[in-house]
């Protein structure tokens, strides 16, 4: 619009502003911006309640666009303007600040996330409307692109988890105790069907409370 000589209206709208004129003459405005999804801030509330302290956006949006949507969101902090080797630089430095048994998760959708995604210790990425290499390199896809079936993931595996634990303990306590009783000659041949086949049914009908686990 200068460099025609045009007379346009400055905006402070948040994103990509394209203005339009029409025979040389000023038509207005047309702002481009992202939508933050539906069920995004449930999903930054689901994490908090799971325990996840430290909540991270990197970005390659403007600043002003990134601040935005980190204040509504209330992330910890908030990374912008960054190139996909910055953003991965930036994810390094998150890597020395974690704990020693702590895990770094990175969700992303666009082809510049796929450094990232191969980069963390856990890659998610959003399958519905993801790059073909964002998918690729992520070890997790979500195909409703919610983010907050990330919280169920993250409820499900600890429950799954939970789940197998108790199957192992229960499994080797049963062994160990026939185990013993065999060795001292107190152990029948129900005892020994019990701790091999028995205890392989227990395990099984312990294992399917995961299909009833509600996200």
């Amino acid at each position: 619009m200068v460099k025609e000589n045009i007379d346009y209206v400055d905006s402070e709208a948040l994103g990509s502003i394209v203005h339009i004129a029409i025979d040389r003459v000023y038509a207005g405005y047309i702002v481009i911006s992202d939508e933050l999804k539906q069920d995004s801030a449930k999903a930054i509330q689901g994490l908090h309640e799971l325990g996840i302290h430290k909540i991270v956006m990197l970005t390659g949006d403007i600043k002003s666009v990134g601040e935005k949507i980190g204040k509504d969101l209330g992330l910890d902090e908030v990374h912008t303007e960054l190139l996909p080797d910055q953003k991965v630089q930036k994810l390094e430095e998150l890597e020395l600040q974690k704990s020693h048994k702590g895990k770094l998760v990175f969700v992303g959708d666009g082809i510049n996330d796929a450094p990232v995604l191969a980069r963390a210790d856990i890659g998610i990425a959003m399958g519905g409307l993801g790059s073909d290499a964002a998918i690729e390199a992520a070890d997790v896809v979500i195909m409703t692109d919610e983010p907050s079936k990330l919280v169920s993931a993250i409820r499900i595996a600890r429950r799954t988890r939970t789940i197998v634990w108790q199957n192992i303990i229960f499994a080797m306590g049963v062994k160990a105790i026939v185990l013993i009783l065999g060795a001292g000659g107190l152990a029948t041949m129900w005892e020994a069907v019990f701790a091999d086949v028995g205890v392989a049914i227990v395990a099984i009908l312990n294992s399917m409370r995961i299909i009833n686990i509600k996200e």
